[in-house]
């Protein structure tokens, strides 16, 4: 791996990330039926938010999106529940673990350790308060904006156990992903 990659890693340490692995894109599963949990709306931002499902664009557009990139920065952090029904306490991992997404973006942004990259994340796109979708209006922030793994039809049960990671993480747990699709020259 080169040094920005492994400052990367380091960065991720730092910032609470319980595991972490690079990954061949050609080795990602994509499949159909997770767009279709996307459909089921159990997030509430299904025809709501511009990088979610329809407006994001079809898996097949998504896929191909993806196979440009030759490798993944996938990372995972954990956060203890209440209990398994502690919405509230989901909603908090979650809003911190794309608070650390964003913090590596900025780090690639400033370090240009990837000639192009592309940020995938847990759930709806959260960068701005409303969604320009909700108002028929493009994106305010395009290059903020970020798609969730789940709308590129990505198998993140089969994308962890490739690299060894788990995808439960024990009782009243919530296990949040991100994957950073890259290429480096």
């Amino acid at each position: 791996m080169s040094s920005g990659i492994d400052n990367l890693m380091s960065l991720l340490k730092s910032l609470g990330v319980n595991q972490s692995a690079i990954v061949a894109v050609e080795d990602v599963q994509f499949n159909e039926d997770f767009r279709k949990q996307c459909e089921q709306n159990l997030c509430g931002s299904y025809n709501k938010n511009r990088m979610c499902p329809p407006a994001v664009g079809s898996i097949e557009e998504l896929k191909l999106k993806a196979l440009k990139f030759k490798l993944g920065l996938l990372f995972q952090t954990v956060y203890q529940l209440e209990d398994s029904f502690d919405y509230e306490g989901m909603q908090e991992g979650i809003e911190k673990h794309t608070k650390i997404l964003r913090q590596v973006i900025d780090n690639i942004k400033k370090t240009e350790v990837f000639t192009e990259f592309l940020p995938l994340n847990v759930g709806p796109c959260t960068f701005c308060s409303r969604c320009a979708f909700l108002d028929s209006q493009e994106c305010r922030s395009p290059e903020e904006a970020i798609s969730s793994v789940e709308a590129y039809g990505i198998d993140v049960m089969a994308l962890e156990k490739s690299c060894g990671m788990s995808y439960n993480n024990g009782k009243d747990t919530i296990s949040c992903i991100s994957l950073i699709l890259f290429n480096q020259d």
